[in-house]
């Protein structure tokens, strides 16, 4: 191979950094990191630099998991993963785009921290079972064990989404237009029944402390924004985290990034991330690989 590996594998190094932490800020650190280690390795000695990269990046993201999973009980209010803007071509990879929703990202932080490293690494990445092993020090016949569960796990949680890109975009458009104009009626028509609504403030922007369910609390809390002493309310379609999203901006300013589950031409999740410390990589799209 030409050229120096790290940079040739650092969108899939931090794909899976991403994937196993949810949170692009620590992703770079543990890209960062893991640099810093491939700087002190003989790369001529290395057979397969990809297997290699991605066994530093994976031990790197599982002590930092280690330790966000203790601070992550303190949050405030409900934690969400950081969204990150990517390009429409990310959808392309339909495989890439599931496992990067924000609605899986959210049954991933469910995993404990061994359970979500093999699962993104098998799953989504197909990484055979002993370089998994090396990666995060088990035994391959525990790999397996631990990577079924973790599937049975996941398939319990993950949302069914059945519906194609243009139907996504349509009802994603549909929902930020009755978010603009704060119509009640049009907000519950585009909702499912059972609908429910997630916000993450983090304790920096008002956000609601607890899911709320249903469609007539979730088009309430909506239809508030527009009645909160707010002069301009921009509710955008953009692509997040591989899906059609919205980006809202009150008044000039970024305020929330809107992530939904679209299910039989209707919305049933609804995730605000309102905290603006996960809100700073919404004007550059991310380069994801697997």
């Amino acid at each position: 191979m030409t050229g120096n590996p790290f940079v040739t594998h650092r969108s899939l190094l931090f794909t899976v950094a991403y994937e196993m932490l949810g949170s692009a800020a620590d992703a770079e650190d543990v890209v960062q990191e893991s640099w810093l280690r491939w700087a002190d390795v003989d790369a001529s000695q290395v057979r397969d630099p990809r297997a290699y990269l991605v066994r530093i990046v994976t031990r790197q993201a599982l002590n930092r998991l280690r330790s966000l999973s203790r601070s992550r009980e303190e949050y405030v209010g409900e934690w969400l993963p950081e969204p990150l803007l990517t390009s429409p071509d990310v959808a392309e990879d339909v495989e890439l785009a599931e496992s990067v929703s924000i609605a899986m990202l959210t049954v991933l932080e469910t995993l404990g921290p061994t359970e979500r490293a093999v699962f993104v690494l098998r799953e989504v990445f197909d990484v055979p079972y002993g370089e998994i092993a090396e990666a995060v020090g088990k035994s391959a016949a525990t790999v397996r064990q631990v990577a079924r569960r973790a599937r049975e796990h996941v398939a319990a949680r993950r949302p069914r989404v059945q519906v194609s890109r243009s139907e996504q975009q349509a009802v994603v458009e549909r929902f930020l237009a009755a978010v603009r104009t704060g119509q009640l009626q049009e907000l519950v028509e585009v909702m499912a029944p059972d609908v429910v609504l997630i916000a993450d403030g983090g304790g920096l922007a008002a956000a609601a402390p607890a899911p709320i369910h249903g469609v007539e609390a979730v088009a309430n809390v909506l239809a508030r924004a527009q009645q909160a002493g707010v002069t301009t309310l921009e509710a955008t379609a953009v692509w997040l985290n591989g899906a059609p999203a919205g980006r809202i901006e009150i008044d000039g300013e970024l305020a929330t990034a809107l992530s939904v589950v679209v299910e039989d031409g209707r919305i049933t999740r609804v995730y605000l991330v309102r905290n603006p410390q996960k809100l700073t990589r919404l004007d550059e799209p991310s380069e994801l690989a697997r």
